[in-house]
Formats: C-alpha cells, sequence, structure tokens
C-alpha cells in the first residue's frame, strides 16, 4: 500500500508534506521558562508605592513581601492559618500551586498587620469594602497604584517572593528555612537575595551579612 506517515499534526506541516524524514528538535522537551529573580521590590520602590496607595492596597504588598506567598495564597490567607511556634508565631497553609504545606515565621512587620486586622474580619487582607479578594482583583490593585506611583510596569505583586527571602532572611531565618517554604533550591535563593542587594545599596551590606553567615 502507499507510505505510511505518523498522525498528522497541524503544528508540524514539515511532518504532513513529508518533505523532511525527520526532525532533530523534534519533541524535545521545552526548558524556556521566563526568570523574573532580578525583578524586585526595594526600599525605594515600596515608599514611592506606600506614599499613593489607599490602606487596603498597602496591606496587600506587605503581606506578600513579608511571607512571600502566591497572590493565590495571599486571597485565602486566614486567622486559621496563623498558629502559635516555639518563637512568636507562624503561618501554615497548604499552597494552592504546588499542594505543599508552607510554614513561614511571621515578622514583626507581618505580627503587626495581623494585630490591626479587625477582630471580626476572618480573612487578613479584604477589600476597600471589606469583601474577599480575588487573586486577579489583588494583582489588579497593585499594578494600578504602582502606576500612579510612577515606578516601573516591570514591578508585580508575584515579583514580591524575591523581596520576600531577604525579608526573611533579615527576621533570623536561615538559607534553608527561606529554600524550603519558597520551595526553591539553596543556590537560587541565595542568588535571588544576592541579586536584591546588588540593586537595593540601602539594604546590601546587611543583606551581604546575613547572607554570608546563613551560608
Amino acid at each position: 500500500m502507499g507510505h505510511e506517515t505518523d498522525q498528522w499534526n497541524p503544528k508540524e506541516p514539515w511532518r504532513e508534506e513529508q518533505k523532511i524524514r525527520e526532525h532533530h528538535c523534534d519533541k524535545l522537551k521545552k526548558i524556556y521558562s521566563a526568570d523574573r529573580s532580578e525583578i524586585v521590590w526595594t526600599v525605594t520602590d515600596l515608599a514611592a508605592f506606600n506614599k499613593v496607595a489607599p490602606t487596603w492596597v498597602k496591606r496587600i504588598l506587605a503581606v506578600a513581601l513579608e511571607t512571600g506567598l502566591r497572590p493565590g495564597d495571599l486571597v485565602r490567607l486566614s486567622r486559621s492559618h496563623i498558629e502559635p511556634a516555639p518563637e512568636g508565631q507562624r503561618i501554615k497553609l497548604r499552597t494552592n500551586k504546588k499542594g505543599r504545606t508552607a510554614a513561614i515565621p511571621v515578622t514583626a512587620k507581618m505580627q503587626s498587620i495581623i494585630d490591626e486586622t479587625p477582630a471580626d474580619q476572618f480573612l487578613i487582607l479584604v477589600s476597600q469594602r471589606g469583601r474577599p479578594l480575588t487573586e486577579h482583583r489583588a494583582s489588579v490593585a497593585v499594578g494600578q497604584w504602582r502606576d500612579k506611583a510612577g515606578l516601573s510596569s516591570s514591578l508585580r505583586l508575584q515579583d514580591a517572593r524575591g523581596t520576600a527571602a531577604t525579608r526573611l532572611l533579615r527576621a533570623g531565618c536561615s538559607l534553608n528555612q527561606i529554600a524550603a517554604h519558597m520551595g526553591w533550591s539553596l543556590r537560587y535563593a541565595g542568588g535571588v537575595i544576592e541579586r536584591y542587594a546588588a540593586v537595593s545599596p540601602d539594604e546590601s551590606d546587611e543583606i551581604l551579612t546575613r547572607l554570608s553567615d546563613a551560608k
């Protein structure tokens, strides 16, 4: 009978038309992914943002910077996720993306945010009208006030994760602890913190000293 061909794939016209017998890059696993590890919220960025943003939006970014949680987990963070720890308190929740349990130490700044949350408010972060936030709404709100503060449009809510790593280091967490709760390798966690120090001279000396001690 006729010459047999592989099943037609509209994304592979070269295969359907039989112009070449084999493509050496065919079915290779895609290895590219966006690397935003060098995009961080600096002290200067945060000061400019907080100068113009309303309290409910400032709280969104502040909690992201203190915990390193992704937007999808930020909006469901509640009092039920806060528990006693040997020293102070910690946030413990199962993350949406990887389904793993994150145990995040409550920093002094995060504790103040918790203390300022109305006693009858279950969720830590809510909208201006006191309603639950969606991941999209939280991200859009931060983006809108970032623009009003005149900051780079490359800064996003999710970029707070890298910045949070440095906050936790300054709070006394080990590099192992930071890498574990961020879901990063030790090398990657150390690299992110070093890059933050390079673009945030106001904190660089202290951060690099603590990073050296952590290593």
